[in-house]
């Protein structure tokens, strides 16, 4: 990047960031794209890993925002990731008759009828109608008092942490540079002008100069932060909102499908994820750490409060594997209460040669992107071709369906079960291959995790060949989940992975041991921080462990 001049330099490495440097690159600027930390470091990994229209954005009668976001969901669902979108059906429990069924029913009817209207909205079944009986053989988990009938629809979900990183990679793929671990410390001015940002490389040391026509600042909670180099009153402000997740086990909760409960502030999801569900999320201020946010006692009781309110068999802090705690970046409005502050975004261009991008939600990241690329083409000198995203497949979309169905011959040629290669396909589509090829070099890769065995030991080898993971927190807590899917948290996985990702990154024992021991302390923060009573005491115990492994 410090070798020539870019079209556009891309700061942040979440959803949005990642999707303006795909969209900036397949218009044909020169990009590139740098990250303080690892991809989805951020609110990108820790969201509720769904894609989905927002059905309480309904109810604040912001159409807009819905209809925009079915249409992303459809177009994703069904051509540009099919194999890391997946449809989800969620219960919604009704609670009383006729007037609740009446209402609740015609947002979900609007829901389905604006998702077809997008004309991306065929993929997924219409939403049903449920008797009380109906509803408690769907999910038997159900108290019979905590419900007189249900609602059933659909929406979807993501490993959220794995999209960016197949982002970055479709953007690199078509010529885009990206760097993580790349911390821009100050921006370069001519003048009035915003003409590029010195970083600093936190894996190797030193400082480069990235000259760029346009900077864009994607940073998320961290806007008014970045913001800040410029020592430039921002036009707006982000205010950060927790949400935080619980993961437990399958069995833990007896239910073919999803839940969606209403509470006093916003909205539960009980979310299937494979061997676990998902339970969230709050929704509270914070401004504390940023790079940290961390879950306090008091949060973990809320969640356990409001879902035992309806299972028959209630659930424990025994039965919780993991809790992940994320920001979301919402545009300081009007409202003191984050849940009512606007998941809209804007576009906002305060200098010369820097565009900001803040707000907006998950599922909508490709029209962000969009229009900050739109933005920046403003202040470049020559024809840009416009927007080509909603036409870009992601890295292993090509070719997934034709693989899917001849799952059963590959798992035979690989000599792997059937259900082994329906997992590397759902991760990475049609690029399981290069996976596979790992194992046929080295058939020892073929064998699971002992400690965590819904992973290969391929795919560890994987996230440092081809996903740009740097260190193992990279890949027990995003290039993988093993680090809330496990009730150890990944320590028992943790030096096993470490010794195979140390001929692939260069290490020697000593940092193989270094590895292991920060990763270690950071579960133990993570777990003082849960026993903490409050955002602040959870926060000072949460920073009890260091960020950056030494090399």
């Amino acid at each position: 990047m410090a070798e020539t001049e870019l079209d556009v330099l891309v700061v942040g490495g979440g959803v949005v960031g990642a999707g303006t440097a795909l969209d900036a690159v397949t218009r044909g600027l020169a990009t590139g794209i740098v990250e303080a930390r690892d991809w989805a470091s951020g609110t990108s990994s820790r969201s509720s890993k769904l894609i989905h229209g927002g059905l309480r954005y309904l109810e604040m009668l912001d159409f807009a925002l819905v209809r925009e976001a079915l249409k992303e969901r459809g177009l994703l669902l069904s051509r540009l990731a099919p194999h890391l979108v997946k449809p989800v059906p969620f219960l919604y429990p009704l609670q009383h008759r006729a007037w609740e069924r009446l209402y609740a029913g015609s947002g979900v009817a609007m829901y389905d009828v604006m998702s077809v209207s997008s004309g991306h909205g065929r993929g997924l079944p219409t939403h049903r109608h449920l008797t009380r009986r109906h509803a408690l053989r769907v999910a038997p988990a159900l108290r019979k008092d905590a419900l007189v009938g249900a609602l059933q629809y659909y929406d979807a979900q993501v490993d959220d942490a794995r999209f960016v990183a197949t982002l970055v990679r479709t953007a690199a793929e078509y010529g885009a540079l990206a760097a993580n671990r790349a911390r821009v410390v100050g921006f370069l001015r001519e003048g009035e002008r915003v003409v590029g940002a010195r970083i600093e490389d936190l894996e190797q040391g030193g400082e480069f100069e990235v000259r760029a026509k346009q900077v864009v600042n994607a940073t998320g909670v961290w806007t008014d932060d970045t913001q800040g180099l410029i020592a430039e009153r921002g036009q707006f402000h982000v205010r950060a909102s927790k949400g935080i997740h619980l993961v437990v086990p399958k069995d833990r909760i007896n239910s073919s499908t999803g839940l969606i409960l209403r509470t006093e502030k916003s909205v539960l999801f009980v979310i299937p994820w494979g061997r676990h569900w998902v339970v969230g999320t709050t929704d509270t201020d914070w401004d504390l750490d940023k790079a940290h946010p961390a879950a306090s006692s008091a949060d973990i009781d809320y969640l356990l409060d409001h879902v035992n309110a309806v299972l028959s068999v209630p659930l424990t802090r025994d039965d919780v594997q993991g809790v992940y705690a994320g920001l979301r970046p919402l545009l300081a409005g009007e409202s003191e209460a984050t849940s009512k502050l606007s998941r809209e975004h804007t576009v906002a261009h305060p200098v010369p040669g820097l565009v900001v991008i803040a707000g907006g939600k998950y599922t909508t990241y490709r029209v962000m992107a969009k229009d900050a690329v739109d933005e920046a083409v403003h202040g470049l000198d020559h024809n840009v071709a416009d927007c080509v995203t909603e036409e870009v497949r992601l890295a292993g979309a090509e070719g997934y369906h034709a693989l899917w169905n001849g799952r059963a011959r590959i798992a035979e040629r690989a000599g792997l079960h059937v259900a082994r290669v329906e997992h590397l396909l759902g991760r990475y589509g049609s690029m399981a291959d290069e996976v596979l090829a790992l194992i046929d070099e080295d058939p020892r890769l073929g064998e699971p995790l002992p400690a965590a065995d819904d992973y290969l030991r391929a795919e560890i080898v994987y996230a440092c060949t081809h996903e740009g993971a740097r260190h193992l927190d990279d890949v027990l807590t995003r290039r993988t989940r093993i680090s809330i899917e496990t009730f150890d948290r990944g320590t028992l996985s943790a030096r096993e992975c470490a010794e195979l990702m140390a001929p692939v990154l260069g290490w020697d024992a000593g940092q193989v041991d270094r590895e292991v021991a920060h990763y270690e302390k950071r579960v133990e923060a993570e777990r003082e921080s849960q026993l903490q009573p409050d955002d602040q005491t959870a926060d000072a115990a949460r920073l009890g462990a260091p960020d950056i492994v030494p090399l």
